[in-house]
């Protein structure tokens, strides 16, 4: 099962953490793995060359083999930064419930801290 962890401060989303493999299908031919992914590489990559934060601000791990992504927003960001970060960051989040909906066996998820919009 995948696990996502959305973290929160208030309202604000501060970084999300994926891990775990869905088990859908075999490796390679697992699509809910493989979209879990595309939303967890997307938000990063949309962090760095939408919301145009530096490579080095954003605190990030990935391990490909274990399915463990953790993105984390730097503590400091103007309100233009703060706003786009927060569009990106729900998009992910919007992705991740879609997902849920169609594969509910193969994806939870948590939120920590601030409060949950369920």
């Amino acid at each position: 099962m995948i696990k996502v962890k959305i973290y929160k401060d208030s309202y604000l989303i501060k970084g999300f953490t994926i891990s775990g493999h869905a088990n859908f299908k075999p490796y390679g031919d697992d699509i809910v793995c493989a979209a879990v992914s595309i939303l967890g590489y997307t938000a990063l990559k949309s962090l760095m060359d939408v919301c145009n934060i530096d490579e080095d601000q954003i605190l990030y791990k990935i391990d490909e083999d274990t399915g463990y992504m953790d993105v984390r927003l730097p503590d400091i960001l103007d309100e233009s930064l703060l706003k786009d970060t927060q569009i990106v960051l729900n998009t992910f989040l919007v992705g991740i419930k879609l997902l849920i909906e169609s594969y509910p066996k193969y994806i939870i998820l948590k939120y920590r801290g601030g409060v949950s919009d369920d």
